[in-house]
């Protein structure tokens, strides 16, 4: 596995984002707080990182949900996966919302998204009169049954 460089600045005192084990392909990033945010049922929230990234042209990062936040407390990321762009250089912040019946609470410090970086190829658009046939054509949403 290729490994690629990536300046990073952290304004908050929790650790650098990390990957859990050998095999994993998301980062855990954490919450940067001044005091804990209750999320009542449904309710969405911004929650800040203290993280800013310099990411390679032809890179982005996804933010993601952790399974184990979404399964435990209903918390999930919204507008998933979220994009940070190569040319971002604001602070890394993620929209949660929390699907379970209860208030939950988010402290500093508490991993609450995932962050992968991924090589993105740009595309050139040719114009064309017509498209290639292939079996499954214009089917789609459901088209091949349950």
């Amino acid at each position: 596995m290729r490994t690629i460089e990536i300046r990073i600045v952290n304004t908050s005192d929790n650790p650098l984002p990390e990957y859990a084990t050998n095999g994993s392909s998301g980062m855990d990033i954490r919450a940067y707080l001044t005091a804990p945010i209750g999320l009542k049922p449904m309710e969405r929230t911004l929650v800040p990182t203290g993280l800013f990234i310099e990411l390679t042209e032809s890179y982005e990062a996804q933010i993601r949900p952790r399974s184990g936040l979404a399964i435990k407390q209903g918390i999930t990321c919204l507008n998933s996966p979220g994009t940070i762009d190569a040319d971002y250089r604001g602070e890394i912040k993620v929209i949660l919302i929390n699907l379970s019946e209860e208030e939950q609470i988010i402290n500093s410090g508490d991993r609450i998204a995932q962050m992968i970086i991924q090589k993105v190829e740009k595309v050139k658009w040719v114009n064309s009169d017509s498209l290639n046939s292939t079996e499954r054509a214009g089917g789609g949403f459901g088209h091949t049954g349950k």
